[in-house]
């Protein structure tokens, strides 16, 4: 987004929308255009008030994926996330290929979309491969795909590859109308790995970029988050995934520039984020 007088005047406008919301003048001593300006600079997907004591467990939950890639999931296992997911109104729920039709029905009428993963959990699988299983779990009904790049193409400096590999899954996603989100699996690489691939999925016009599987050896941190989101600046999402086990963590990645969490954990996060214990009964939600 370019600093130019309509950029200007949006950050005015969205500054006046919100302060009405807040309490009009009284507000503008705490909340001015300049904070607007740093949210929509730090690559939010929406203007809210989502890290401070005002966020409600919906706003908290609407951020959220709500995932289950356990392969031992069974159909019994699918049905609740996806009960869990129209009841919280979570972003969507994230599955294996298998269960993306079965999800789709499950969510049928809910507004939840449902996300899926490409070449998971390694990232080796040929691109034209990945865009062909891009392509049918967007037949079966995916409306996100969070594909895994070739993380040995990456170290071994094949930049171009692994720009072309992502390319086929974000074309055969956008094509459909859907957003691709891609994996880089930052436990596996060097700083300057992370910038590569995160320039690699920028230029192969990916929607976002993810920082993990939860399958390797290590998840999200603050660090590498903060890392991704000045490389992408606010052309991109930046998703968090792998690690996130309460509020604060969640907490903590947004304030470092993540505008999404994949978490199997969603249902505590919003209850903690209402207040509730996370064996509060979900009728208390």
């Amino acid at each position: 987004m370019t600093r130019d007088g309509n950029y200007e005047k949006l950050i005015e406008q969205i500054t006046d929308l919100v302060l009405a919301k807040l309490g009009g003048d009284e507000a503008a001593g705490t909340f001015c255009s300049a904070d607007v300006q740093r949210i929509v600079d730090a690559g939010a997907e929406r203007i809210g008030i989502v890290l401070g004591d005002g966020a409600t467990a919906h706003d908290w939950a609407g951020l959220i994926d709500h995932t289950l890639l356990k392969p031992e999931a069974n159909e019994s296992d699918i049905r609740r996330l996806c009960e869990e997911a129209a009841q919280f109104g979570f972003a969507s729920v994230c599955v294996n290929p298998g269960w993306v039709k079965r999800a789709s029905e499950f969510l049928n009428g809910t507004g939840v979309p449902v996300c899926t993963v490409i070449g998971f959990p390694l990232g080796a699988t040929l691109p034209d491969v990945k865009a062909y299983e891009a392509r049918r779990a967007i037949f079966n009904g995916a409306r996100e795909v969070d594909m895994v790049i070739n993380i040995g193409a990456l170290k071994s400096g094949d930049i171009c590859g692994v720009e072309a590999d992502i390319r086929a899954v974000a074309e055969a996603a956008h094509e459909n109308g859907v957003l691709c989100k891609v994996i880089i699996e930052t436990a596996l690489l060097t700083d300057q790995e992370k910038i590569n691939a995160c320039v690699a999925a920028k230029n192969a016009g990916a929607d976002f970029v993810k920082t993990s599987t939860g399958f390797s050896k290590g998840g999200a941190t603050v660090e590498d988050i903060a890392l991704m989101r000045r490389t992408v600046g606010s052309s991109l999402g930046v998703k968090a995934s792998g690690g996130v086990k309460g509020i604060e963590d969640a907490r903590a990645m947004f304030e470092a520039g993540a505008t999404r969490i994949g978490a199997s954990v969603g249902v505590k996060i919003a209850q903690e984020a209402s207040g509730l214990s996370p064996d509060a009964p979900a009728g208390n939600y």
